[in-house]
C-alpha cells in the first residue's frame, strides 16, 4: 500500500513540478514492443519525468537505467529507485569484463522490460545535447530487434539545474520520436551519429511548432 501511494504520488509530483505536455510525433505509447528510450540528459528529474510521462500500462514495463552510486545514496533514494521505480542500477565505479554494466541491463530487461537510458552518461550544463557514448550501441547489436525511440526534453535544465536541490517549477515539454533501429553491420561512429541526429530533430521539431503555432 505504501508503495503504491508513494508511487502514484511521485508520478503526480513529477508532472506538477516539470508541468510537463507531451507529444509522441511518429510513433505511439506501445505496452507490447520491448524499446530503448533515448533522451537528452539534463536534470535528476529527466529519467523520473520520462517515465511518469508514459501512460500507465507503458510505465508498468518500463524501467529507468541510472547510476547505482547516485540511487543508493541515501534512503529515501534508495526506496524510490528499489521498491517505487524498478530501476536498473549500474555501477559506474567497478566496470570490468565480469561486471559489465550491458550484461546487467540485459539480464535485467529480458523480453519483459523496456528502458529508459540516457547516451550522453553525463548531464549536460549548457541544454547542448553531447556526444552519445557507445555503450548503446553495444546493447543495440546485441538486442537488434529493440526499437529504439528518441526522447527530447525541453526545459528541464532550468527546473532542476546541475548543482540545485530543489526544483523550481515551470513548463516543460517531452517529445517522443519515431522509431530506429540498429542496421546490419551499421558502424559504431554512424549508428552514434544517427541515434543523436534524431534526438535533436525533435528539438528542431519543438522550435518549428513554436514558430508556426
Amino acid at each position: 500500500m505504501l508503495t503504491w501511494f508513494v508511487k502514484n504520488f511521485l508520478i503526480l509530483l513529477a508532472k506538477f513540478v516539470s508541468g510537463a505536455s507531451v507529444r509522441w510525433v511518429g510513433s505511439e505509447p506501445e505496452a507490447s514492443s520491448q524499446r530503448v528510450y533515448i533522451a537528452n540528459h539534463t536534470s535528476h528529474l529527466d529519467g523520473v519525468v520520462i517515465w511518469a510521462a508514459l501512460p500507465r500500462n507503458v510505465r508498468e514495463k518500463t524501467r529507468l537505467v541510472a547510476a547505482k552510486d547516485y540511487w543508493i545514496g541515501g534512503p529515501i533514494r534508495r526506496f524510490l529507485a528499489i521498491r517505487v521505480m524498478n530501476v536498473i542500477l549500474v555501477d559506474r565505479d567497478n566496470v570490468s569484463k565480469r561486471n559489465n554494466p550491458l550484461y546487467h541491463m540485459l539480464d535485467e530487461m529480458g523480453d519483459k522490460y523496456s528502458i529508459i537510458i540516457f547516451p550522453e552518461g553525463s548531464r549536460s550544463t549548457t541544454g547542448v545535447v553531447g556526444e552519445f557514448k557507445s555503450g548503446v550501441y553495444y546493447l543495440v547489436k546485441k538486442r537488434p530487434e529493440l526499437e529504439l525511440i528518441p526522447v527530447y526534453l525541453d526545459n528541464m535544465n532550468r527546473i532542476l539545474p546541475k548543482g540545485v536541490l530543489l526544483p523550481a517549477p515551470m513548463l516543460s515539454r517531452v517529445l517522443f520520436g519515431a522509431p530506429i533501429w540498429y542496421e546490419k553491420n551499421e558502424s559504431k561512429e554512424d549508428f552514434l551519429i544517427r541515434a543523436r541526429q534524431r534526438v535533436l530533430a525533435l528539438k528542431s521539431f519543438r522550435e518549428y511548432e513554436e514558430n508556426n503555432y
